[in-house]
């Protein structure tokens, strides 16, 4: 497979042309990028803290507002208006420069969080998540934007780069940091006190927001396309019928497939590249195998805790550690793509990490049979994670190397979207999956049959199978 060189196929550099004295700048620690970057990847630091951190709160608070009925809802309900967070930021970001945008989805998302923090009842703590989701949504778009208007082509790989990294202190750091706050002092402090520490990454990265990455692309502000935001709103209320009906495998909830499907396959289709569902060459395949990868591994990922607590004995403790160095193999393998002697190797990378990830979650079932040491797990994904770190920070990369500049938002939110709406459907497949072969509910599975594991790990792996076969068509001929 001939690699695709950085500046093949893309068109106009994406970064605005700096002065004499800024081109220099060889790290994106260098003195005219340093506030901007630790601003940008203090923001990704705490949306990884709040992922791993409420997702340990969660159980506990669910509990206290009498609402485990509806525990999956606050999950459901976050993904759901992200996907519509991420078509309005693509929009946004376009039209008016991801300013805008990314305050807004900061500010969206720290108010969703002291509503979910103060709710007294289920359904309010579930109106927070999805307001966060909204904030997260506008959030993670903006922040792609921004590093292709802010940063030359040479630098990306390594920003990306330290987006992944900031992931690896919340996953060994977060649980444990929130299940001391949720016993010593309550679920609603997990919530509450991370709004607070928003405030740092704000002062430092605006004011070079302002200067390298403000204002449309052009100097003009174009009207918003409501035709897409219409796309949007469907493809989100299509997303939350299919996964509510996944949850209830009762007839009844056929008809809320039905409608999902219905609302989300001409939506998906019209949000997505064109192209995207077929594999076509160049960045229909970069958006495809974004959700191809992200999605199999997180259905896989959200069972492997589950899998050690009900078939091996381990604590919820010692299972969540058992994909903790992930984490940090995650990030190594992020910074390996970001090395320049790696670039004329990109689609390569990316094939070598889908292969690992489609061996991790294949050969992670093993455990069901006693015989094979739990350990196992830990070292099979670790393996896992360091594949994926090149796949998702290339598909960044390739993305805005293939995006012109005034496409760079939307093309942006289509990267997302398929991630988002893949970890979606995937997992509730999974879940029905599981459901249907004796694992009982996600929440209680303690009789959980080995056959129902191998049903959710086994289709994943053939689902990152096929990830690896879109890897040979990056590359525009």
């Amino acid at each position: 497979m001939t690699a695709l060189e950085p500046r093949d196929t893309a068109v106009a550099d994406v970064a605005p042309t700096l002065p004499a004295a800024e081109s220099d700048e060889s790290t994106v620690l260098s003195r005219s990028y340093r506030a901007l970057s630790i601003g940008m990847v203090s923001v990704v630091l705490l949306i990884a803290f709040e992922a791993t951190a409420v997702a340990t709160a969660m159980p506990v608070a669910a509990r206290d507002l009498d609402g485990v009925s509806l525990y999956a809802f606050a999950f459901s309900g976050y993904f759901t208006t992200s996907l519509l967070g991420m078509v309005l930021a693509g929009q946004w970001s376009d039209r008016k420069g991801p300013l805008g945008a990314l305050t807004s989805g900061i500010a969206a998302f720290a108010a969703g969080l002291v509503m979910s923090g103060t709710a007294q009842a289920m359904w309010p703590f579930i109106a927070g998540r999805a307001v966060q989701g909204l904030g997260g949504g506008l959030v993670i778009v903006a922040l792609y934007v921004i590093v292709g208007r802010a940063y030359p082509a040479r630098l990306r790989p390594a920003i990306m780069a330290a987006f992944a990294a900031s992931w690896v202190v919340p996953s060994v750091v977060g649980p444990l940091a929130a299940g001391a706050v949720t016993e010593q002092l309550g679920w609603r402090w997990v919530f509450l006190g991370i709004p607070v520490l928003v405030v740092f990454p704000l002062a430092l990265a605006l004011p070079q927001i302002r200067r390298r990455a403000a204002g449309p692309v052009g100097g003009e502000a174009a009207a918003f396309d409501r035709r897409r935001i219409r796309f949007a709103l469907g493809i989100s209320l299509g997303a939350g019928l299919i996964q509510y009906a996944a949850q209830d495998l009762r007839p009844s909830s056929l008809l809320p497939a039905v409608v999902g499907i219905v609302l989300l396959v001409p939506a998906a289709h019209n949000l997505l590249p064109h192209g995207t569902w077929r594999a076509a060459r160049g960045l229909p395949s970069v958006v495809l195998l974004r959700g191809l990868a992200s999605g199999a591994f997180v259905a896989a990922e959200s069972f492997v805790p589950l899998m050690l607590v009900t078939q091996r004995g381990l604590s919820p403790t010692a299972a969540g550690f058992s994909l903790a160095a992930g984490g940090v193999t995650w990030a190594m393998g992020s910074w390996v793509q970001s090395r320049p002697r790696m670039e004329p190797y990109r689609e390569r990378l990316t094939t070598v990490g889908m292969v690992l990830v489609v061996a991790a979650i294949a050969v992670v079932p093993s455990v069901l049979i006693h015989s094979v040491p739990v350990w196992t797990v830990a070292v099979v994904w670790a393996v896992g994670c360091f594949g994926l770190g090149p796949v998702i920070s290339s598909t960044g990369v390739l993305l805005l190397q293939l995006s012109a500049p005034e496409e760079a938002g939307a093309n942006s939110a289509a990267l997302q979207i398929s991630d988002g709406l893949s970890s979606a459907l995937l997992l509730a497949a999974g879940g029905a999956a599981f459901a249907a072969l004796g694992g009982g509910s996600v929440a209680d599975a303690t009789g959980a049959r080995p056959a129902a594991f191998a049903a959710v790990f086994l289709p994943m792996a053939a689902v990152a199978l096929a990830g690896a076969w879109v890897t040979t068509r990056l590359r525009e001929r």
